[in-house]
């Protein structure tokens, strides 16, 4: 199953198909689902790790995708505990010098960046909030030169303000990296808007989990079987998006996404179960795009429009399930505005940290903390906040200590990176909340 995955994986546009370059690039992603269920027999848990969260043993799955089509370009999966950027390590042969890679800030580490400059292929990502880039050289378009590693890179700090349909607003703040340096040639907000689709790789999740799926737990309670049914999942899902993208190629001008998934399965499924169409009588031909592409064309979707869901987590047991609220509608809902704003790099951090030990107690850090967040109590501080009002400290250090101070009941966390003033007896701080 391996070896067949193998042969039918890759990317399928052509030079000219729609949507799937940015100039001379074809555009790629890497993105890794670990919500993929296995039975909880002893072996898969001593594979793959004791069940976490739903009481089932976890699969972590990786793939470079083609962000235009879907398809999978490369995959590897294994143990949830050997992280998204080992993973992707072992795929960085699939890329080239022709390639836009796209990825989220799951995988902002300096040793993954370099080792994919090193490949020839050009990236474009999302940065950590703690992350700390210096400004080199400030550039017309807003964005500026920086230095990661030893990687040259450019940086742009966007803040996104979307309008809906139904007349809400939120607001969010994007911060990129990437390795096309020309400000001419690729605007920062050109970028901005481009980074939108690394959310295709999400797509292609949906349909493998989802749609082929249904939802359901792998079979095996051998780690063998769940080797062998993952690869079977993985060449059916290939196979289907080359039928995909050859119908959409052999109407011109039209986009691969535009492709309903659903119907290619329902298609490819009536094919196999009834032999629908399988025996036509002589003379009879069912053009270029076959059976299956017929019934795509005949179903395409609309164009994309713009539109905005809501990322909160149903589970009660996932790890995102504290998230607090981004103010993003609760439910999906169509986008009637999207403003982008071109941020100014913010000014530098000091380098230079005082240890507690070595201060006189009326200037230590903790006190200074402390009667800072009770001189606003109803306001939730970020760790950025505090280190750029304090001054002459690190981020690290900053987080180090406010989470230490947190787990003392000195001050209370309210999310992930924000503080407030301790929460009086009358008025505990929800335990949803709280995370450390």
């Amino acid at each position: 199953m391996r070896r067949l995955f193998e042969v039918l994986a890759g990317p399928l546009a052509r030079p000219m198909t729609h949507g799937v370059r940015f100039g001379p690039f074809r555009m790629v992603s890497f993105d890794g689902c670990s919500s993929i269920k296995l039975p909880d027999s002893e072996r898969n848990a001593e594979w793959f790790g004791p069940g976490s969260r739903g009481g089932y043993p976890m699969l972590e799955l990786m793939t470079l995708v083609e962000t235009g089509t879907r398809a999978l370009i490369g995959a590897v999966f294994g143990p949830t505990s050997d992280g998204e950027t080992a993973y992707a390590r072992q795929l960085l042969h699939h890329l080239g010098p022709d390639m836009l890679v796209l990825w989220d800030k799951g995988f902002d580490a300096n040793a993954f960046l370099a080792a994919v400059a090193d490949t020839g292929a050009k990236f474009l990502g999302r940065l950590r909030a703690n992350r700390r880039t210096p400004v080199l050289a400030r550039l017309a378009d807003g964005s500026y030169l920086s230095v990661i590693g030893t990687v040259p890179v450019r940086v742009v700090e966007a803040q996104i303000t979307v309008t809906c349909e139904d007349g809400t607003s939120f607001t969010a703040s994007y911060r990129l990296v990437t390795t096309l340096t020309d400000a001419r040639r690729y605007p920062a907000e050109t970028l901005v808007a481009l980074y939108h689709q690394r959310w295709e790789h999400e797509s292609a999740y949906y349909a493998l989990r989802h749609t082929i799926m249904e939802g359901r737990i792998l079979r095996s309670g051998d780690p063998v079987g769940v080797e062998q049914e993952m690869w079977a999942l993985l060449a059916l899902y290939q196979a289907l998006r080359t039928v995909m993208v050859e119908a959409a190629e052999s109407r011109p001008g039209t986009d691969p996404d535009r492709c309903g998934f659903t119907i290619t399965i329902q298609s490819a499924r009536d094919l196999v179960v009834q032999a629908a169409g399988i025996i036509r009588p002589a003379g009879v031909t069912t053009g270029i795009a076959g059976v299956i592409g017929n019934r795509i064309l005949a179903g395409l979707l609309p164009p994309r429009r713009p539109r905005i869901s809501t990322r909160k987590v149903r589970s009660p047991v996932s790890r995102y399930a504290e998230r607090q609220d981004d103010g993003r509608p609760s439910a999906r809902s169509p986008v009637t505005s999207l403003d982008v704003a071109i941020l100014d790099p913010e000014p530098d951090l000091p380098t230079v940290s005082h240890d507690d030990r070595y201060t006189p107690l009326a200037d230590r850090r903790r006190g200074q903390v402390v009667d800072l967040l009770h001189a606003d109590p109803d306001r939730h501080w970020h760790t950025r906040d505090l280190a750029r009002h304090l001054g002459n400290i690190t981020l690290g250090t900053m987080y180090r200590q406010l989470d230490r101070w947190a787990a003392q009941g000195l001050i209370s966390k309210t999310g992930p990176g924000t503080y407030a003033s301790p929460r009086t007896p009358s008025k505990p701080l929800p335990p949803a909340q709280i995370r450390y």
